[in-house]
């Protein structure tokens, strides 16, 4: 499965579909406890991928629980937390049947970030339409190194779930972690720094993040300065004169934790 991925006009589509949504307005003062999923990502790391078929029951249990809050109640930054959660829940749901119906990848699955998935405040809501609808909305990019996919080429999942009160830091860390592990690779003999695939979708979100979801894309070079922050400092260096490119896609099923 790798380089190939999902239909671009139907992904755009769905990208501009998911603008009809309600936009996130947090600004309430509650808080809310994440400890489900911790017990789930417990049993990723233990089983792997394939533990995640018998999972899929607890998973729905933690989407109730989910869906029973209206997260405009919450503050602003365990609102975040809220929807990140809830968007890795179905991502790893989706890992779940993709690996029971013994798939390779979780796109042979019919409508798999598309189709309803979750009902939050009488909305609902597919995966795109919490990533592009809610989550882009915040105006945070380090977003995209937080989503995953159930793919091999999307970001690690992290040992316990985003909290409201440690989501900034843990969004940072993630960042890092993201593009120390893969996601900035540097070829000294080419002089080519080559960037996961999702800085080209998404990039200029790191560029302009103020105008989250933002549709003009950036240039290469703008989205490695955009990303110094995160980068090791001899990469940061890197990215001011080396050739940028973009790493292929890997959407062979996988979930990883680390």
């Amino acid at each position: 499965m790798s380089g190939s991925g999902p239909n671009p006009l139907l992904a755009g589509w769905s990208m501009l579909r998911a603008m009809r949504v309600h936009r996130p307005a947090p600004t309430g003062e509650g808080t809310l406890s994440h400890h489900q999923l911790d017990g789930i990502l417990a049993l990723l790391r233990e089983e792997g991928v394939p533990g995640l078929a018998g999972q899929r029951e607890p998973i729905a249990a933690y989407r109730t629980r989910l869906a029973e809050v209206d997260p405009d109640t919450l503050t602003r930054p365990q609102a975040l937390a809220f929807w990140l959660n809830l968007y890795n829940a179905g991502a790893l749901d989706l890992a779940g049947e993709t690996a029971g119906r013994e798939e390779t990848s979780v796109l042979r699955v019919p409508g798999a970030f598309r189709r309803p998935w979750v009902t939050v405040a009488g909305e609902d809501l597919s995966l795109d339409d919490i990533e592009h609808g809610k989550l882009r909305r915040f105006k945070d990019p380090r977003i995209h190194g937080a989503l995953v996919c159930g793919s091999a080429s999307c970001p690690t999942l992290r040992y316990a779930a985003y909290r409201g009160g440690d989501v900034d830091g843990q969004l940072d860390d993630q960042m890092r972690r993201f593009l120390a592990g893969g996601g900035a690779v540097y070829i000294p003999g080419a002089d080519r720094l080559e960037l996961s695939r999702i800085f080209l979708w998404y990039g200029a979100d790191f560029v302009r993040p103020q105008q989250m979801p933002a549709w003009l894309p950036a240039t290469k070079r703008a989205i490695a300065r955009a990303l110094s922050g995160w980068l090791s400092p001899e990469l940061r260096e890197v990215a001011e004169t080396a050739d940028i490119g973009f790493q292929s896609y890997d959407w062979s099923l996988a979930c990883t934790i680390g």
